[in-house]
């Protein structure tokens, strides 16, 4: 019966590694798929004109920010341990306007949990709030994987 149970899983597994076609992300964010016959095409076909363009009262008001919105305070010990890993509030406020298709000044913190081994911040970016995390000097958007 156990021969049988690892036939299936094996047969099971077999199965998704079978897929032929792989979705990749261009630089300027367009999805493309990619299939086995050495064709592609776009997944995302139209790209949005207003995307590159931010006010940033329009970002406030949906981020539902007050007009004297401050940043918070980061501990000034942490962040200059973070120096030397380039992990650094600006070097995470860099990162977020990179993914998200905006300068460092329209990303604003709004919110910070820090330890010296990690850290979870929430921006307002591109009038998204978006969550990212830090382990160690590693800096990722909190639910993805890579």
């Amino acid at each position: 019966m156990k021969n049988y149970l690892f036939v299936v899983v094996v047969l099971m597994s077999l199965i998704g590694f079978s897929q032929d076609n792989h979705i990749v992300k261009t630089d300027d964010g367009r999805r493309v798929l990619l299939k086995a016959d050495f064709t592609w095409e776009y997944i995302d076909l139209e790209k949005s004109e207003n995307k590159n363009i931010i006010n940033t009262n329009a970002s406030e008001a949906i981020c539902n920010l007050p007009k004297e919105f401050e940043e918070p305070k980061l501990n000034s010990k942490i962040q200059a341990q973070l120096k030397k890993g380039r992990a650094t509030i600006s070097h995470i406020k860099t990162k977020v306007a990179k993914d998200y298709d905006c300068t460092v000044d329209d990303v604003v913190l709004l919110s910070a949990f820090e330890k010296k081994a990690s850290g979870n911040y929430t921006f307002c970016a591109n009038g998204k709030r978006v969550f990212y995390k830090r382990t160690g000097f590693k800096i990722m958007e909190k639910g993805k994987l890579f």
